[in-house]
Parts: structure tokens; sequence; C-alpha cells
């Protein structure tokens, strides 16, 4: 039963994750169904991320005490909600508004889904269940953004929000009927919580978390210009590289999972950022080189996916007690890292006019994030119980 709930809580990821990605492939239809700027539209990419970032952790906090089911279930409503607001939006204005319920209403679900996996497995399987979890994320990236592109040229863009609602409803009966009644958090006082949040493990544990998303949106962010203008690929063969890319990255999330419950978070997030950091230093030296360039690639999507699990995985582990508070606020951290990264690889870009930098930019940034989860690391060994259980004896 436990490993049928795992997988369904993944694929709620995979349908809420897919609201969010499928944007970027659409977004050019969008804008030209409203009549609107492609600049404009983009704010959609940009509001949804602001709304996940704030908007999670406060309410990941208001539900802390409500059962898993109902928060999962009703997160899901939500969701349903927002995608109807959206496969009726007639006005640019509107679709914002979708765009905001749903960043909020996916990021409760996805760390609610983080946070049921680890309380329903046991310890030494902690790992697998989350990298099955962040497997409903990438697998969105491998057939959500096709599928969503595909049925805007059958139907229409707003088709893809109305399948979306039928699928989670459905989805959403499941989860109420399958998933037991799992209790809310243990009620934590706030002062105590906050002191979880200022623990050097927690605190250098995010840093690592904001440097690693921004080092990784520095590329990923322009990874299509660099394939064609570095690598130069055909821009018709792109869409066949990054399907290979998607299901490289999807083994990697199990492999990763894999990886945590055998040798250990720590171990995992070490030598995956290292292998990650090298690759990214490696690229610019193989320009032009297309077959190297794609193996490296390949290579670093990889490893980039392989510590996805690790550090959900390591989070839990130092926080048990607030694993919801922290997962949420760490998923945040990402989506405002992206958004960092992003605009420093975009002015790299501008300042240099190619984005032939912009790797070595990214594995500078991502060693900085290496040295920050050091610091975590080293400041977690030198307590010998979670920080929640010391700060109560004080």
């Amino acid at each position: 039963m436990n490993r049928l709930t795992i997988y369904l809580l993944a694929l709620g990821v995979f349908f809420t994750a897919t609201s969010e990605l499928v944007v970027t492939g659409i977004l050019q239809v969008i804008a030209d169904d409203f009549n609107i700027s492609i600049a404009l539209a983009g704010q959609l990419i940009t509001v949804y991320s602001l709304s996940f970032a704030l908007g999670t952790p406060l309410l990941i906090s208001l539900t802390a005490r409500m059962g898993r089911r109902k928060v999962l279930a009703g997160s899901l409503v939500v969701f349903i909600l927002g995608c109807l607001i959206s496969f009726g939006s007639a006005h640019i204005a509107v679709l914002m508004i979708s765009r905001i319920i749903l960043g909020v209403s996916s990021g409760v679900y996805l760390v609610s889904a983080l946070g049921t996996a680890a309380r329903i497995v046991r310890p030494d399987k902690l790992g697998s269940a989350i990298g099955t979890i962040i497997l409903g994320f990438s697998s969105a990236m491998i057939l959500g953004v096709p599928m969503g592109i595909a049925i805007t040229i059958w139907l229409s863009w707003q088709a893809i929000f109305f399948i979306l609602a039928l699928f989670s409803v459905l989805i959403t009966l499941m989860i109420s009927r399958l998933l037991p009644d799992i209790e809310g958090e243990a009620p934590i006082p706030f002062q105590q919580q906050i002191k979880v949040l200022g623990s050097m493990v927690i605190l250098s544990g995010l840093l690592f978390t904001f440097f690693r998303e921004s080092g990784n949106s520095i590329l990923f962010t322009y990874l299509i210009p660099y394939i064609q203008d570095i690598l130069h690929v055909n821009y018709s063969r792109i869409s066949i590289i990054m399907l290979v890319f998607g299901v490289i990255g999807a083994f990697g999330s199990r492999f990763g999972g894999y990886g945590v419950d055998r040798w250990g978070a720590t171990r995992m997030i070490t030598w995956s950022v290292v292998m990650y950091a090298a690759i990214l230093a490696l690229l610019p030296l193989f320009a032009g080189t297309l077959m190297i360039g794609l193996v490296l690639l390949s290579v670093m999507v990889l490893s980039m996916f392989i510590s996805g699990p690790a550090i959900q995985t390591y989070f839990i582990q130092q926080a048990p007690q607030s694993s919801g508070l922290v997962l949420s606020i760490n998923t945040s951290i990402v989506h405002l890292g992206l958004a960092a990264g992003a605009g420093t690889g975009g002015v790299l870009i501008n300042t240099t006019s190619t984005v032939f930098y912009n790797p070595w930019m990214a594995s500078f940034i991502v060693m900085l994030g290496l040295a920050a989860a050091f610091v975590s690391f080293l400041s977690g060994k030198k307590r010998s119980v979670p920080f929640i259980e010391q700060s109560e004896k004080l």
C-alpha cells in the first residue's frame, strides 16, 4: 500500500508540475491569443514563481496541524479551481490570477507530498520515496511539456488546463480514499520553529540550495541558445535532445533516491555537486565539439537530478519535527535561486554578447553552494540530537 501511495503522490506532482512547466512551451501562443508582447506573457512565469515562493511557507505553517490527507486533497481542490480559471480565461489579467492560485496550491501539494512520503516509509527507504516524488516533477519535463504543446496544436492551450483539472479530480478522489489518516506535525511554538531556521545546519543548507539553483539557472535558462550557438545544433534536433535529457533526469532522480538509502544524503550531495561543477567548468573548453559537448551536458543533467532526492532527504533528516516548514522554505529558495540565476545569466550575456561564458559563471556559483553545504555538514556533526530537541532543553 505504501508503494502505491507514493506513486499516487508522485502522479499528483506530475500534474501540478506540468501546470508550471507547460507555459514555457506555449508562451508565444498565449501572447498571440491575447495580442500581447512576449515579455508580458513571460510574467505568467514570474507570477507563478513568486506565488509559489511566498505563499507556500505561509500556508504550510498554517496547515501544519491538519491531517495530511486533508491538506493534500484540499490543495488539489484549489489547484483544480486554478486550472478551471485558466481554462476559462478571456483576458490576461484573469490568467495571471489563475497563475497565483496554481503557484500556491502546487507548492503546498509538493511540500505536503514530500513530508507525507517521509512519514509512511521506513527510514532506510526514505531516499527512494523522495526520489519517486521528485520523479513526478522530472516526468513533467519529459512528458508534460511535449504533451501540452501537442494539445495546444490539436485543440487549444486552454484545453491543457481543462485536462489537468479532470485528471486532478481523479487523483484527489484516490488520495481521499487510499491515503492513511496521517496526523499533522506536532504543534511547535513559532519561536522554536524560527530557531530551527536560524540554526547553522539549516541556514547554510538553504544557502546551498540558493547557490545551486542559481548556478543551474545561469546555464539552463539559456540552454537552448547554448546548444544552438556554441554546439551548432540545428533547431529541429533540439526537441529530441531535450527529450533525451529528460529521460536522463528521470533516471537520475531514481538513482539519487537509491543512492541516498545506500550511501547517505551527504555523500550523494557532495559527489553529485562536485561532478556537476566540474562538468560546467569543462563545457566551454569543448565549444564547437558536438559529441563531447552533448556527452558533458548529459552527465551534467544526470548529476543535477541525482542530487535532488538527497537534498530533500537531508532537510527531512536534519529537522524531522519541522520538516514541512523547512521543505516549504527550501522550495521557496529554489524559485528565488532560479530567478537570480536567470537574471545573472542574462546580464552576463548582455555584457559579453555570447552564452559561451555562462557555464564558467554557473560552475563558480555552484562551488559556492558546495562550500555552504560543507558548512552545514560540519555543523550537523557537532550536534548529537536534532536542533528542535536541543531548543526544547534550553
